[in-house]
């Protein structure tokens, strides 16, 4: 009977804009950070959670967590997993914080915090990771977890039992191969950052094909003359017709005729598909993108920054996406992505998160792995960057082109005390890296 005794929060910020790393379109310098959540116990172990933001804002992000945890401050795990649906619904349901969202936003981002933690804390007493919880389910236990409220006109919990239990067959050989690291191919957005030049990218690409990777996706959307010669520099080293997949990514930076329009100029280079052509909740102008890109081949994704389950029904159900991502944090953690992985099982769609971000890779492998095991019994592809994982006590690992599927107890996002001081902000005086002189040119610099 572990009992949560009280909650810490921790402001934790990268300098990646130095570099810039993680730059794109629309947001040309993020400093990768984690507003992160610890649940405290009166047993042995901790809950660890933490949800992604780009810099500035994640002080608010964890002020979010804050309140929310206050609602599940001295509850005993057992009586918060035994009836997860109830749980996740009183974590919603405070009605003066439910008015900043409700359900996105801010208080979103840090309900998928705290709904991660419990989940970390919970694996590491049963001893197992957080994939392996799921998939040692029966699937009405699997159904037991979801909120159904607002999506069951497109997803009735009959409906996801039966998927469920469909899923059933085969699922042995898919668990064998997910205790083999074979479940989910990665591929790679590391050399694709916007901001990186020719020869770094070319470096990349080249350093990334010769890992086993098949897919790979540059960030697009800055000028259309530099983005076709950056595509064609990669078309020229991982080719045509050898078994090598192109994607790219907007980042919403387009209206919906800008999008067709700039996308039928990069049409030649065969892109699988377009990520986030425009705003993230607009379902009509992705369905006009959609249909506008079928003629050449090109599908349409988007999922980073769709808020919840209720917009994802939007996407599925209308017919506005061929691929949906999901994120592990900006959803109220795994059990609203659960319930948006059987959404898309019914509606067809392959799921293929968004990784793309401090501590995302590790979360995601977790999610990946119960889409192909549990869910849609297909394999897809998943995200991975190769930058901030030594923070990790788990860091993912990609292995001859697969994610090395996580086998310790947890979720994978436990960080390593000495990162959380190092680049804790804004820091202790002689500690963090925030308070030191190469901090200066960030913290006084232009904000962009």
């Amino acid at each position: 009977m572990v009992t949560i005794t009280h909650i810490e929060t921790r402001d934790v910020r990268f300098p990646t804009s130095l570099d810039k790393t993680g730059s794109d379109a629309m947001n040309a310098a993020g400093d990768y950070s984690a507003a992160y959540c610890v649940l405290y116990t009166d047993g042995k172990h901790e809950g660890h959670g933490m949800t992604f933001t780009i810099g500035r804002g994640n002080e608010i992000v964890c002020s979010a967590i804050s309140h929310l945890a206050d609602r599940i401050r001295g509850r005993t795990l057992d009586s918060l997993v035994s009836n997860w649906g109830k749980t996740w619904r009183h974590l919603v349901n405070d009605s003066q914080l439910r008015w900043i969202g409700p359900e996105k936003g801010v208080i979103h981002l840090a309900l998928g915090a705290v709904v991660n933690a419990i989940w970390d804390l919970w694996a590491k007493e049963l001893g197992k990771p957080v994939w392996r919880i799921v998939a040692d389910m029966t699937p009405q236990q699997i159904v037991d977890m979801i909120d159904f409220r607002y999506i069951t006109d497109a997803l009735t919990p009959e409906e996801a039992l039966d998927i469920l239990t469909k899923a059933e067959q085969g699922k042995e050989g898919r668990l064998k191969e997910a205790l083999q690291s074979r479940a989910v191919p990665a591929y790679t957005t590391s050399a694709g950052w916007l901001g990186y030049g020719q020869d770094k990218m070319r470096g990349l690409l080249r350093e990334t094909l010769s890992k086993g990777y098949k897919h790979f996706k540059l960030k697009v959307g800055g000028d259309v003359a530099q983005d076709r010669e950056r595509l064609g520099i990669a078309r020229e080293i991982i080719g045509f017709d050898k078994g090598n997949v192109l994607m790219v990514d907007a980042n919403q930076v387009w209206s919906v005729p800008e999008a067709i329009s700039y996308m039928e100029q990069l049409k030649e280079f065969k892109p699988w598909f377009i990520e986030e052509p425009t705003s993230p909740d607009d379902v009509l102008g992705h369905k006009a993108i959609r249909e506008a890109l079928k003629p050449y081949g090109i599908g349409v994704a988007t999922g980073e920054m769709c808020q919840n389950r209720v917009m994802f029904k939007q996407f599925l159900a209308s017919g506005a996406i061929d691929i949906c991502q999901i994120d592990a944090c900006r959803l109220g953690g795994v059990n609203e992505v659960i319930a948006v992985l059987l959404m898309a099982a019914k509606f067809k769609v392959p799921i293929v998160p968004h990784s793309g971000g401090v501590g995302l890779p590790e979360y995601t492998q977790h999610l990946s792995t119960i889409d192909y095991v549990v869910v849609s019994g297909k394999k897809s592809v998943l995200e991975y960057v190769d930058h901030l994982h030594e923070h990790f006590f788990h860091p993912s690992e990609i292995r001859d082109g697969y994610y090395v599927t996580p086998t310790d107890p947890g979720y994978s996002v436990e960080m390593k005390p000495e990162s959380m001081e190092r680049f804790g902000f804004p820091g202790k005086e002689g500690v963090s890296w925030w308070r030191g002189e190469e901090a200066r040119g960030i913290l006084e610099g232009e904000r962009i």
